[in-house]
């Protein structure tokens, strides 16, 4: 099992993993292109991924832009091993260390995802939206949860 930061030759596998959830899934798979994938990549933020045996099985995008976690994604075949996990904490510690104090992202509600932020520390704080639970995480909360 490797992490390590996305590269713009991963986009393709990541957006298979994109376009594979059972849950969180796009109402259409163009709404996100791989120009959206390489500008949050490489212009907003940054990415990482899970790699096994060649193939990426997860991906963690952080928009420092919107001050937003713009994609966290596993294939279900690989959920329960702590990838989502690991790469949540690489991914919050390189955006608290780029000067951010703050970090909110969007889920379905009643999904393993919601769950997933719900155990990992982050906060509900209303929808966002329509369709989606807004949760949000400070540097403080982060630093705390790092800790235990």
């Amino acid at each position: 099992m490797l992490f390590r930061e996305a590269k713009i030759e991963d986009i393709r596998q990541i957006q298979v993993v994109r376009n594979a959830v059972k849950e969180n899934i796009l109402s259409n798979p163009d709404l996100v292109s791989d120009k959206d994938c390489e500008e949050f990549l490489f212009d907003r933020g940054k990415g990482w991924v899970c790699e096994i045996e060649n193939q990426i099985v997860g991906f963690a995008i952080a928009d420092l832009k919107e001050n937003n976690i713009w994609a966290l994604f596993l294939k279900r075949e690989f959920e329960g091993k702590g990838i989502a996990a690991k790469l949540q904490s690489i991914m919050l510690d390189w955006y608290f260390a780029n000067g951010k104090d703050y970090v909110w992202l969007g889920t379905s509600p009643n999904t393993r995802a919601e769950k997933f932020y719900l155990k990992s520390g982050w906060t509900k704080n209303g929808m966002h939206g329509t369709k989606e639970i807004k949760f949000e995480m400070t540097k403080d909360s982060w630093e705390n949860i790092k800790l235990r």
